[in-house]
């Protein structure tokens, strides 16, 4: 396919002709704005002009990515490296639809060192950016398990949580544990260790998770004889003992090789728009870690391509390097990796398509990995499908939806008469509510009965937080409790926030269960009786459902701060104990003398009959 009728519009040629030669990343952009293709380049207005040049052989799928630029930015670096990097992150922060995305495997586990003065070693799926150093991930949790026990077996490291550091130490904040006792920790919280021998200890750790284990056999077998020869046999028993342990968990590493070369080996397998890029980690001839990725968007894509851009995303956050890389087939552009590969390992790191011998054996043994993994996603992407409801299928279909609304969030407020104003948001996942999402707001900038400025609040609360260090989630479909009026407001922050375009949007109003959508007048229909109108008033009734008990919540707490605690001698506690026992005040009023007093004694109980009688006397008082 030629790309000759892909019409250009000035502006576009304009900044093209403007474009700086350097290296650097350019985004293209379509007419909302949103950002739909990153790459990099070399020359950044060659490369640019490249895409619209007329008569330049294209396939299929550039072609229609060329139709849709309206838009381009572009940021300079200083090196092509630098634009390798740059691309990787917009990537992984934007998902471009055109860009080739790896999925990597981050709900598997990974091992953490902590950054402080005497680091902490243990399991985790929660990446942390303070500094601390990751291993992993590990797909194996029985491996993981037997690593960790092997670590604790060598190594005398601490395992508590306390905040130990030389400050603390040196005033005796703290005491040994049992672990001390016997003799699987030094006793750092008391100064037993030094943090200076204590950081050595973690650097032998890192050895083992590295794979680095003959280094680490050989000072670990000199430190035995140095202290056997300073006539120290006790401690050269203990070292002794340590190089047996290691030993003996080398001893079941799968060996892949004779050499001591440092080596990964990458290979791809794909099915149609899909493909599995594997990454087997060789330290010292034996394989130490595996990690894959899935790559979506890779129909138009040759080998090349996809085999870079898993070496990109590998090494961009990589900290070791090996010696080589052992590919299946010759990566794109194999100088510009090489460089970039050098510059961050700091030594030449080769790169490699080995035909015959041992090499190649260890690339087939990558491909049949990758297989395995590609055929288990696929098997589990078959297995989602199915379990997607007919309601989620539908409801694709009524909207004319790009993509199934498997993640479902509906908005809804509730107030009594402008006081203890809040909103709830709950979500379904494939059709059914999950609970564990549902999200509630107490609203703080609002005075006064208003849902419009009620809707901005909680949409910019939501999309603008997020939890921990994760990503912030969107949802495939938002419902806004509400008609045409809500949903236009719910649009303006929408649009404020810049994620128009990316989720759908609707409003539903109650009165004839319309759905309207954005920049429509006429609303939707939808049958009655069909099974994705069901699953929007499910959502709705289940929104407001939420809403109403976390206000009933609030309402209920107000009501003890100025009703039984106005009683004299009733404080919070006997509130909350009667509360709980009778369930609201006017349960209180109405119970018999002889039930409030077994829970706060005669005299206590004289004083609220008094206090209820004196309120029934003064409202009959009123005309």
């Amino acid at each position: 396919m030629k790309n000759a009728d892909v019409p250009t519009s000035e502006l576009i040629l304009q900044k093209i002709a403007n474009l700086p030669t350097r290296p650097g990343v350019y985004l293209h952009k379509d007419a909302k704005g949103t950002i739909i293709y990153v790459g990099k380049a070399k020359n950044l207005r060659n490369r640019v002009r490249s895409y619209f040049q007329e008569g330049r052989p294209v396939d299929a799928k550039t072609a229609v990515l060329v139709r849709q630029i309206c838009d381009l930015d572009i940021i300079v670096t200083d090196t092509e490296v630098e634009a390798f990097l740059l691309e990787n992150t917009l990537i992984k922060e934007h998902r471009p639809k055109y860009n080739i995305l790896l999925k990597d495997d981050k709900s598997y586990p990974f091992i953490r060192i902590t950054k402080e003065q005497f680091p902490r070693v243990f399991k985790t799926r929660t990446l942390i950016k303070d500094g601390s150093k990751y291993f992993g991930p590990y797909t194996d949790g029985t491996y993981l398990f037997y690593l960790l026990k092997s670590i604790r077996s060598i190594f005398p490291l601490r395992s508590c949580d306390l905040p130990l550091s030389v400050l603390g130490v040196e005033e005796g904040r703290w005491k040994v544990c049992l672990d001390y006792h016997i003799k699987k920790c030094d006793g750092p919280c008391q100064g037993f260790i030094s943090a200076d021998e204590y950081q050595q200890y973690i650097k032998q750790v890192q050895q083992v998770l590295q794979g680095k284990t003959k280094d680490l056999e050989r000072q670990l077998e000199l430190r035995m004889y140095e202290l056997s020869d300073a006539m120290r046999f006790e401690d050269a028993l203990v070292v002794r003992q340590r190089l047996e342990k290691l030993r003996e968990y080398t001893a079941k590493q799968k060996v892949l090789g004779s050499n001591d070369l440092d080596q990964d080996v990458i290979a791809l397998v794909r099915s149609e728009s899909v493909g599995c890029s594997i990454v087997l980690t060789i330290r010292d001839g034996k394989l130490v870690g595996k990690r894959h990725f899935i790559v979506t968007n890779i129909a138009d894509k040759d080998d090349a391509e996809v085999l870079s851009r898993t070496i990109e995303q590998w090494y961009a956050d990589a900290e070791h390097f090996p010696d080589e890389v052992l590919v299946q087939s010759e990566p794109g552009d194999v100088e510009l990796l090489q460089n970039f590969l050098k510059e961050r390992a700091g030594h030449t790191v080769a790169v490699h398509v080995p035909k015959i011998g041992d090499k190649r054996k260890l690339v087939t043994l990558a491909e049949q990995n990758a297989d395995v993994q590609l055929r288990e996603y696929l098997s589990q992407q078959a297995e989602k499908d199915q379990s997607v409801s007919r309601a989620v299928l539908t409801l694709q279909k009524d909207l004319r939806m790009e993509s199934l609304p498997r993640r479902i969030e509906c908005v809804d407020n509730s107030h009594m008469q402008g006081t203890d104003y809040v909103s709830s948001i709950v979500t379904f996942i494939d059709g059914k509510p999950r609970k564990s999402d549902y999200r509630h707001y107490k609203l703080r900038t609002l005075s006064g009965n208003d849902d419009f400025e009620a809707m901005k609040e909680v949409l910019t609360r939501r999309f603008t937080s997020k939890e921990g260090d994760t990503e912030l989630v969107l949802p495939d479909l938002l419902i806004i409790d509400g008609g045409k009026g809500q949903l236009s407001h719910a649009m303006e922050v929408i649009d404020q926030l810049g994620l128009r375009g990316k989720f759908v949007v609707i409003g539903l109003a109650k009165r004839l269960e319309e759905v309207f959508l954005p920049g429509t007048a006429v609303p939707l229909f939808l049958a009655k009786t069909s099974s994705s109108l069901r699953l929007l008033q499910q959502a709705r009734d289940e929104a407001h459902r939420f809403a109403i008990s976390y206000h009933r919540k609030l309402r209920d707490k107000r009501t003890i701060n100025t009703e039984l605690l106005d009683i004299p001698g009733v404080g919070k506690t006997t509130a909350t104990k009667l509360l709980r026992s009778f369930g609201s005040v006017e349960a209180i009023r109405q119970a018999p003398f002889e039930q409030v007093a077994a829970l706060v004694g005669n005299s206590m109980a004289d004083k609220m009959c008094s206090y209820f009688a004196t309120q029934l006397r003064n409202e009959n008082a009123q005309p």
